[in-house]
């Protein structure tokens, strides 16, 4: 097991992409979200506690989880995207240990939106916040999600500041569209290839 890196920003920053920058250089990699994701799905614990806190209507007849009846539970209402996160998470963070246990690369990765949010970025060597202007976050998402201005900015005041962010991360990279992205990545590639701690 190499060096574990944690990869975060927030919504719209374009983290998934600097991840599959990563990716392309072979580096193993871990998607806390979709692997969340999968594992609402499948993960015995996970379905009895939404069923018990959020009722049987959380999945439909085919025993898939119904996004759309959860996400109308929690949007609005804290303590119970509180509890959704409290379910999820601690299962999702010991899914991506045990994963990173088995990888046999320099180092690995996992990027998770809520990376400090959740406290798992404690268990990490190093994390990398990616960053862009709020402007450039905002047109992203309205154009990848079609939403408007105000719910992505209702999405984006729901995650921790950038500024308290970086304060926690170790390495920042700048995702504006015009500063170039390879030789930010590139060098940190290197270091963490020697498997180095700083």
């Amino acid at each position: 097991m190499g060096l574990k890196i944690g990869i975060t920003g927030g919504i719209g920053s374009g983290k998934s992409y600097i991840a599959k920058v990563f990716k392309a250089l072979g580096v193993p990699f871990y998607d806390a979200d979709n692997e969340a994701k999968e594992l609402m799905n499948t993960n015995p614990a996970i379905i009895d506690a939404l069923i018990s806190e959020f009722g049987k209507e959380v999945y439909d007849i085919e025993g898939r989880l119904n996004r759309g009846y959860l996400a109308s539970q929690v949007f609005r209402d804290k303590d119970k995207l509180d509890k959704l996160n409290a379910i999820v998470h601690p299962i999702v963070i010991q899914h991506g240990e045990e994963w990173t246990i088995s990888q046999t690369f320099p180092y690995s990765l996992k990027e998770a939106a809520l990376l400090f949010e959740s406290g798992s970025y404690k268990k990490l060597d190093y994390t990398v916040l990616i960053t862009a202007p709020i402007a450039i976050r905002i047109a992203r998402v309205m154009q990848r999600d079609a939403v408007t201005r105000e719910e992505v900015l209702d999405r984006i005041n729901k995650q921790l500041p950038d500024e308290e962010k970086q304060k926690l991360a170790d390495f920042t990279i700048i995702n504006d569209g015009s500063i170039p992205l390879l030789p930010q990545i590139l060098p940190l590639h290197s270091q963490f290839l020697e498997g180095r701690k700083v």
